[in-house]
């Protein structure tokens, strides 16, 4: 060997070998095992619990449902719409596109409440567009379906459209919007 090589010693690599056997869960003592006597206990009683709170989360709110709660005082009639005002609303706030969901939402949390049950279908049918198709009613890109319009020009969706027109959130400076676009180099 030349004197300017230095031999440095060898390292152990460990490496899983993969013969530890089947896991084996202390369940499977639990005649022996007092920890897993416990913890069976314990599951056995939680359990059932843990079930109903699964089924309840999972559950749709129904009229048969709210039914059980006798301090409403509503009909099963008002329920089922007081139900339907609410998924609509919920509906407004979730569609997934940030400016949607404020736009239709904040309109939704404020008239759903209030609209009869023939502006609730015509509501309902607008909230069964599209996503993009609703931005572009509520941006004015696009113009209100024909089958949505009133001769009038007075209907849901058009006064939603207008009412979007008007809102501080509808409203935007498109000089501001292109000067800060074109500062972040976003365009």
């Amino acid at each position: 060997r030349s004197s300017n090589v230095v031999v440095l010693p060898r390292q152990q690599t460990r490496a899983y070998l993969g013969g530890a056997g089947d896991m084996k869960s202390r369940r499977d003592d639990a005649n022996t095992d007092e920890v897993a006597k416990r913890e069976q206990e314990l599951w056995d009683r939680a359990q059932p619990r843990a079930e109903e709170i699964m089924e309840r989360h999972l559950r749709l709110p129904t009229a048969e449902y709210d039914a059980n709660d006798s301090s409403s005082g509503m009909s099963e009639e008002e329920r089922n719409l007081a139900v339907r005002k609410k998924r609509l609303v919920y509906r407004s706030k979730q569609r997934g596109w940030l400016e949607v969901d404020l736009l239709l939402g904040t309109w939704a949390a404020e008239n759903v409440s209030n609209l009869s049950v023939s502006e609730l279908d015509a509501y309902e049918k607008f909230v069964n567009l599209e996503t993009i198709d609703i931005y572009n009613v509520l941006t004015l890109r696009t113009d209100v379906p024909e089958d949505m319009k009133t001769a009038g020009g007075d209907g849901l969706v058009e006064r939603i459209a207008q009412w979007a027109k008007e809102s501080p959130l509808g409203k935007a400076d498109k000089e501001k919007y292109v000067e800060v676009k074109t500062k972040n180099n976003l365009i």
